[in-house]
């Protein structure tokens, strides 16, 4: 089988396609032929040994994807070959077979296509995880999302309308800001043509309930010092490349919480709130209510270019890898 390596630490420009041996799944694994992958920037970090998970090389980036079960390992029970799933893998998506452990996949819904499937559990289950569990997030509350044009930030805008909240996208361009809108946003702030800080101020005096964060750099500063008491700063990732240091005094002016929001590690110490959280997700896609914005599809050798669509910041919702003409 053909697959997307990292035999050494690097840019994309140093991954490589090659031919490997197909796996065969042990106790606990499903063997999946890939259809499509989703990209998240823990991609372009992992590659280059920057992310918490460090696999041994050679590996496979890819830490989501949806295909069909080929073949199942002992004492799998949920799932058999011919069905639809997709789920998380870490790494190892970005080829045309994968083993995933069992506890790991879901069932792809009616209705919902390969490459949705394959853009869908990353971003809403972060998104999700971090409105409900890290902020419990009320209706009538206002939430603030930096990077609103991105995977996860469309999907906290989605998310938060869907909870009840009012919902600020904040983003770079008018271009991103429309994405926004679409998704429901009901204020909009350009912070690449008005300083963040000052135009939070103006429209919220009484400050911000919720500061969903994926962005980082001075752009953590700027959104908590309009945070309203008692609110909640969710740390999502730092795209934008500084992690900011935030003076630990506007913690105690403002009375509010600076909480981390780390889905992956929830995924395997919390499974089975996680399996609820996704249970209700597709609840509110069968509803309706949210359905994940595909900026772009990739063929499989033009991986460098869907990995510099994140690099760049230029995607304006999630960025898929067609593996397998999906």
């Amino acid at each position: 089988m053909r697959a997307i390596l990292c035999k050494e630490l690097g840019p994309a420009n140093t991954l490589v396609i090659d031919d490997i041996p197909s796996p065969e799944p042990g106790k606990g694994q499903v063997k999946v032929r890939v259809k499509a992958a989703g990209l998240n920037f823990p991609d372009t970090l992992i590659i280059e040994g920057k992310y918490q998970i460090k696999p041994e090389l050679p590996f496979s980036p890819g830490g989501e994807m949806a295909g069909e079960v080929i073949a199942v390992g002992e004492g799998v029970q949920r799932f058999k070959p011919g069905q639809r799933v997709m789920g998380l893998t870490g790494y190892g998506a970005f080829a045309e077979e994968i083993l995933v452990p069992e506890n790991q996949l879901i069932p792809v819904p009616d209705g919902m296509d390969d490459h949705t499937a394959a853009a869908f559990s990353m971003v809403y289950g972060t998104s999700y995880h971090a409105l409900k569990q890290r902020a419990n997030i009320q209706p009538g509350e206002t939430l603030l999302v930096l990077g609103a044009s991105g995977g996860v930030g469309l999907a906290a805008v989605e998310l938060g309308k869907a909870m009840g909240a009012t919902v600020i996208a904040a983003a770079s361009s008018a271009e991103k800001l429309a994405v926004a809108k679409e998704a429901g946003a009901d204020d909009l702030i350009n912070y690449a043509e008005e300083d963040l800080k000052d135009a939070l101020k103006q429209r919220y005096p009484k400050g911000v309930d919720v500061i969903y964060d994926p962005v980082g750099d001075k752009f953590t500063e700027a959104a908590i010092r309009n945070m309203a008491w008692n609110g909640r700063l969710l740390i999502v990732g730092f795209a934008a490349g500084d992690i900011p240091k935030i003076p630990a005094n506007l913690a105690l002016l403002k009375g509010c919480s600076i909480i981390g929001v780390f889905w992956g590690a929830f995924t395997q110490k919390e499974p089975q709130t996680n399996i609820q959280n996704i249970m209700e997700l597709m609840q509110l896609f069968n509803q309706g209510k949210i359905n994940p914005r595909i900026s772009q599809v990739f063929k499989f050798e033009d991986y460098e270019q869907a990995l510099a669509a994140l690099t760049s910041r230029t995607a304006k919702g999630k960025v898929v890898l067609d593996i397998a003409g999906a």
